[in-house]
């Protein structure tokens, strides 16, 4: 459902100047019923102004009109050309200049605990590049004396959802490594001298 394009600012202005049930305008704009209460009562919204949804073309005069007449009436946006605002398109992984110094550390903690993730996923999950990953793994990196594997998310790199989910979508996770053979031999038993 669409809503109208500043809620709280049009429902300033509905409370203010229309007859509307609570109901109605938490409704149409996206609130809770209390929330428009709160907002009549003077509690929230100090200091908006009201938006006319009327004067942007967002609901008709006759529209408000009919369900002011009618309580169980609800409000219908009318379809307006005034363009929506597009979802926020996911580019490149932003990392603060006082966490830069940590991307090494991650990638090798990355590496050594999770080898089978690729370059590209890691690169997308520390927002790094492939050439540094590389210059970690083969130990090229200017600064390689220093570099000690940390985990990526105590240093705040990544969240530890995103890379349980980057290692589980690389098919293999870390699975339990087979027992060796020198491991399974039986031990000695204690008695015998």
């Amino acid at each position: 459902m669409a809503l109208p394009l500043m809620p709280k600012a049009t429902a300033v202005w509905l409370v203010e100047n229309t007859a509307l049930t609570f109901e109605q305008i938490a409704d149409f704009c996206g609130l809770h019923p209390l929330e428009v209460q709160a907002i009549a009562d003077g509690e929230v919204a100090a200091g908006i102004v009201g938006l006319d949804p009327v004067a942007n073309g967002q609901v008709a005069r006759g529209e408000i009109e009919r369900c002011e007449g009618n309580p169980d009436g609800r409000l219908k946006i009318t379809v307006t050309d005034i363009p929506q605002p597009r979802a926020k398109q996911k580019g490149a992984r932003y990392t603060p200049v006082s966490k830069r110094q940590d991307r090494p550390d991650a990638i090798a903690w990355i590496l050594k605990h999770h080898p089978e993730l690729s370059d590209a996923t890691i690169s997308k999950l520390i927002g790094t590049t492939k050439p540094t990953i590389q210059s970690v793994r083969d130990k090229t990196h200017w600064n390689a004396t220093n570099i000690k594997p940390r985990n990526p998310v105590t240093l705040g790199m990544c969240t530890e959802a995103e890379l349980e989910k980057v290692v589980a979508l690389s098919g293999r996770g870390r699975h339990a490594e087979p027992a060796r053979a020198e491991d399974a031999a039986t031990p000695a038993d204690p008695h015998e001298d």
